[in-house]
């Protein structure tokens, strides 16, 4: 049994969109609220954060989130990795380096937009990371309890691609999280098998290049047949939480940020 909580549920931009007078960013229901796309997965005694965007130091704070085992990222883009700054917070508590999971290509764009990081004779206080390499498949993260015990958790990797770019989802047991995917290769479905709970991004109802559309999130749905599933990374262009709820089958469900979903 686990816990997924939606800490953001936006696309690049957020909701409300700056400069933008429309119905959904002038909405006065705080589900139309939409920070930037981020999970805290709680599962087998680990927490884990998937991506680190830049609402992240606000989501910690209003979660009341004071320490988590590990960030996954799913691709290197700014809108899941533009929080990274302020996991030197949780190096001040800990004293040491905080893990983060993400494939090479991710590790080589971090490394430029944080070199001071990375660099040979680093700046007091900046934040001090453990790169982990990951691809495609299962990996496993450990670790030490107070009395010494080893507690280990299994995640399988979900290869999918936004627009041409290869990025991740995760699975953990029954339940998964795919967000900015526009196409899922056909072998990968077979991760998607038997879940109790899928999560899949979606921007609009209309077409978009490197992003599910509404009908494109729903077949993959359909396809996959867990019997719930979740929408995130929504777009003001979605509507009102309130709308699309309205028109979704019964088994599909828009996420708002700070919505709690167990699996």
């Amino acid at each position: 049994m686990g816990k997924i909580t939606f800490l953001g549920t936006g696309t690049s931009q957020g909701v409300p969109m700056i400069g933008c007078n429309c119905h959904v960013c002038k909405s006065e229901d705080p589900r139309d609220n939409r920070l930037r796309t981020s999970a805290l997965v709680e599962t087998e005694g680990f927490r884990i954060l998937i991506d680190c965007g830049p609402d992240f130091r606000q989501q910690m704070l209003r979660e009341n989130i004071t320490d988590i085992d590990a960030v996954l990222l799913t691709h290197q883009h700014k809108d899941h990795t533009g929080g990274l700054d302020d996991i030197r917070a949780f190096n001040y508590f800990r004293k040491a380096a905080f893990p983060i999971y993400a494939e090479t290509l991710v590790q080589e764009s971090l490394k430029m937009e944080y070199s001071y990081a990375f660099a040979e004779y680093k700046y007091p206080g900046v934040p001090d990371y453990i790169l982990h390499t990951i691809d495609e498949n299962p990996f496993t993260i450990t670790k030490t309890l107070p009395d010494g015990t080893v507690k280990t958790l299994e995640i399988t990797p979900i290869r999918v691609f936004h627009y041409k770019l290869p990025i991740l989802g995760f699975r953990f047991g029954k339940m998964a999280y795919i967000t900015d995917g526009s196409s899922i290769p056909q072998e990968e479905f077979q991760k998607l098998q038997g879940l109790d709970l899928l999560i899949i991004n979606t921007v609009r109802k209309e077409k978009h290049i490197s992003h599910f559309s509404l009908q494109e999130a729903l077949a993959i749905i359909e396809k996959a047949a867990a019997p719930r599933n979740c929408l995130t990374h929504m777009s003001h262009q979605i509507g009102r939480h309130k709308d699309l709820l309205e028109t979704l089958p019964a088994n599909v469900i828009p996420a708002y940020d700070g919505l709690q979903l167990e699996f």
